[in-house]
């Protein structure tokens, strides 16, 4: 082995790791799964009307969440009828179960809503009974 002296190369300026502005965005968006933008999309949108994201929600807490429904289903509980679906926000999801109801008109998979009232745990999962809730007319964006 010889011991020559190696010649340090000059230390270039240290360059940010992401591209910044507009470009960075649109990096991102053709580098992201449809599924994560429509998470993004939708916690986006849960922030702008106010509502607690539903990860941050707690057993026995108020809340107020909004998501779009991914399935709805006619599940009895207790020899009664019950409607149940489950609402995603992009953060996680929660069952919205209204007792005694066999249909409501307008709750069906793909449509947006806002529902309030007090979560419960059921098995490991979230569960809001009988809640307030707005349908959000179909197509809207924000």
């Amino acid at each position: 082995m010889s011991a020559e002296p190696r010649s340090e190369k000059p230390a270039k300026p240290a360059k940010s790791a992401r591209p910044a502005g507009r470009f960075r965005r649109m990096i991102e968006r053709l580098s992201t799964s449809q599924e994560e933008l429509h998470s993004a999309e939708l916690q986006e949108d849960a922030e702008a009307a106010g509502c607690t994201r539903i990860c941050d929600c707690h057993d026995r807490q108020i809340v107020k969440v909004t998501g779009t429904l991914r399935t709805v289903t006619l599940r009895p509980r207790a020899g009664v009828p019950a409607l149940e679906a489950e609402l995603f926000d992009g953060s996680a999801a929660l069952d919205v179960v209204w007792l005694g109801r066999r249909s409501i008109v307008g709750i069906e998979p793909g449509r947006r809503m806002i529902a309030s009232g007090r979560i419960s745990m059921s098995h490991g999962r979230r569960v809001l009974f009988n809640p307030k809730y707005e349908l959000r007319p179909l197509g809207q964006e924000h």
